[in-house]
C-alpha cells in the first residue's frame, strides 16, 4: 500500500464540534497521526448528537461512542482524555504540543486564554509548531469572544438572506453547511501552506482562520453586485436570472424511498432550444411556441404559470426515467437525491466505492466519507474507526510523552486524565 503524504507528522487536535475536527480528519486521512484532546468534564457535544447507531431491536444505542456524526468526522484519530482546566492538565497539553508538528483549535479566544494555548505561549515549548486557530470571528476585534456554529454563521454571513423563496422569511440551508466544507477546507489549505513554508525555512507560524471571514468567501457574486450596481441580492428560490424554467419539479412518489416518498427532478433550460426539447420530452411541444413561453423574457414574465404547468407534466414520471429522458435530449437535468440514494442506490458512487466501511467497537459497521481528493501516487483513505472516548489516553501518555505508569496513576487519581 502506498505511503500517504503526511505520514510521520502529528497533529495536536484541541478542537471540538465540526469545523476543527473535520479539518484534522482530512489530515488524518492523508497519513498524519492526530491526537484528539477530549474531556469528560466538557464532552464534545457532537458525541451526543443524532444519528445514533441502532440495536438489533430497532432502539437507539446510547453513550459517548455511537454518534454517526462524531464517528464520521473523527476516523482514525487517537482520543486522549485530559482536563485542561487544571494546571497539570495544561502541562500535559504542552508536552503533547512539544511532540507535535501541528496544533489546531476552534475554541474562542477566551477559552484559548483560559487554557494558556496562545501562540506566544505554545511556541515556547515548540518554536517550529504550525498553530491553527479557527474561532468563529477571529483572535481580535469587538466580536472575538462570540461563539457559534454553522447554523449561526449562515445568517451572519448573508447566506440565509439568499436562501429561500421570495416574499417568505429566509430559512437558511437546513444544515451547518460552513462546518463541513468551507471552514475545514480553508483551514487544511492554510495549514499545508504553512507546512510548505516550514519545509523551506524550518520556521513554523500562526495560522488565523476566522470562520466568519472564511464563510464570506462562499457568497459568490453577492458582494460584488452590491459594490458594482448597488443592488442587494436576496432570495430567488430555485430560479435563475437568465434561465427559465429553472427549478426542482415534482415527480411520482417512490414508496421505496424511506421516510420521504416524494421525488423531484431539477431542470435548467438555458435557451429557447432547450425549453423546446423539455416541452417535447414531456409531451407538450406545442406549448413551447405559446406566446407566453416562446422567449426567455416571456417565460420570466409568466414564470409562476410556467412552473405550474411543468409540475403538472412531471407529476406522472418516475424521477430517474424523466432525468434520463431529458439528459438524452441534451437538457441539463438531475434527480434530487436523498441520503438513501447516495448510500445505497447511486450506481456511480457504488462503482467508485466512495463510501468506506469500518467496524466500530460500539456502533458496529459504519459507512464513512472517503477523502475528497484521490492522489494517484499517495492516496488517502479512512485509516480506521473513530476512537472511543479516551481510548488512547494510556498510549499517548506512554508512547508520545513518555510518562511512567506511576505518573499516569497519579494523574488519574488527581482528575487530570478524565
Amino acid at each position: 500500500m502506498s505511503k500517504r503524504p503526511l505520514e510521520g507528522l502529528r497533529v495536536a487536535d484541541f478542537s471540538w464540534f465540526g469545523a476543527g475536527p473535520i479539518a484534522a480528519n482530512t489530515l488524518c486521512h492523508f497519513g498524519a497521526e492526530v491526537v484528539r484532546i477530549e474531556s469528560e468534564t466538557k464532552v464534545d457535544g457532537i458525541r451526543m448528537v443524532h444519528p445514533f447507531a441502532m440495536n438489533p431491536d430497532g432502539t437507539f444505542k446510547s453513550g459517548y461512542n455511537v454518534s454517526g456524526y462524531f464517528n464520521n468526522y473523527n476516523t482514525g484519530k487517537l482520543s486522549m482524555s485530559l482536563n485542561l482546566n487544571t494546571e497539570k492538565g495544561q502541562e500535559i497539553g504542552y508536552r503533547i504540543i512539544e511532540k507535535s508538528d501541528f496544533f489546531l483549535t476552534n475554541f474562542t479566544p477566551r477559552v484559548v486564554d483560559k487554557w494558556n494555548l496562545r501562540y506566544d505561549q505554545i511556541t515556547k515549548v515548540n518554536p517550529s509548531i504550525i498553530a491553527a486557530y479557527a474561532p468563529m470571528q477571529g483572535l481580535e476585534g469587538p466580536h472575538r469572544d462570540f461563539l457559534g456554529f454553522g447554523a449561526v454563521l449562515t445568517p451572519v454571513t448573508g447566506i440565509s438572506e439568499m436562501s429561500g423563496f421570495p416574499n417568505r422569511p429566509p430559512f437558511g440551508i437546513g444544515t451547518n453547511y460552513p462546518d463541513y466544507v468551507i471552514n475545514p477546507g480553508h483551514t487544511v489549505t492554510a495549514m499545508l501552506a504553512a507546512h510548505r513554508y516550514r519545509l523551506k525555512t524550518g520556521k513554523g507560524q500562526c495560522v488565523e482562520l476566522p470562520q466568519l471571514e472564511s464563510v464570506v468567501n462562499a457568497l459568490g457574486t453577492a458582494v460584488a453586485e452590491r459594490l458594482a450596481n448597488g443592488t442587494n441580492p436576496t432570495r430567488t428560490g430555485n430560479r435563475h436570472p437568465a434561465y427559465s424554467p429553472h427549478g426542482a419539479f415534482r415527480c411520482a412518489d417512490d414508496p421505496g424511498s424511506v421516510n420521504s416518498p416524494d421525488r423531484w427532478v431539477v431542470v435548467a433550460c438555458r435557451d429557447d432550444a432547450e425549453w423546446m426539447r423539455v416541452a417535447g420530452v414531456l409531451g407538450h411541444g406545442d406549448i413551447a411556441q405559446d406566446g407566453r413561453f416562446n422567449s426567455l423574457v416571456a417565460r420570466k414574465d409568466n414564470e409562476d404559470e410556467l412552473e405550474g404547468l411543468v409540475n403538472s407534466w412531471t407529476a406522472g414520471w418516475k424521477a430517474e426515467e424523466l432525468c434520463a429522458a431529458l439528459q438524452a435530449a441534451g437538457v441539463p437535468a438531475g434527480v434530487v437525491q436523498n441520503a438513501q440514494d447516495m448510500l445505497d442506490r447511486d450506481p456511480h458512487l457504488k462503482a467508485r466505492e466512495y463510501y468506506q466501511y469500518v467496524e466500530h467497537a460500539e456502533a458496529g459497521r459504519e459507512a464513512h466519507d472517503s477523502p475528497a481528493a484521490r492522489l494517484s501516487e499517495t492516496p488517502g483513505w479512512v485509516p480506521g474507526p473513530a476512537p472511543l472516548m479516551g481510548e488512547h489516553t494510556m498510549d499517548v501518555c506512554e508512547r508520545i510523552i513518555g510518562l511512567t505508569m506511576d505518573e499516569i496513576a497519579d494523574l488519574l487519581a488527581e482528575g487530570v486524565l478524565v
